[in-house]
């Protein structure tokens, strides 16, 4: 049995610490949630642009007994930077 509970890879200090991933000079960074869809029985990818809205969207996803999201912060591509 699962308890839901989200697992982070990153405290909310380390993912917005610019720097810390070793991404470009201003820090920028997407955050990937990786969560297990229910409703389907896949595991999917979604990307955002603040952890704010990656916690948002991670703890709707673990809220279920079943259910467990990963949030990873990572340097953006350079296609989103431009975005």
């Amino acid at each position: 049995m699962h308890t839901g509970f989200m697992d982070k890879n990153l405290s909310t200090s380390q993912a917005t610490t610019p720097g810390h991933l070793g991404g470009d000079a201003a820090g920028h960074r997407e955050f990937h949630v990786t969560y297990f869809d229910a409703d389907c029985g896949l595991i999917r990818t979604e990307m955002f642009d603040t952890l704010p809205e990656a916690e948002r969207f991670a703890s709707r996803n673990a809220s279920d007994e079943d259910g467990w999201a990963v949030i990873d912060a990572v340097p953006a591509e350079q296609g989103r930077l431009a975005a």
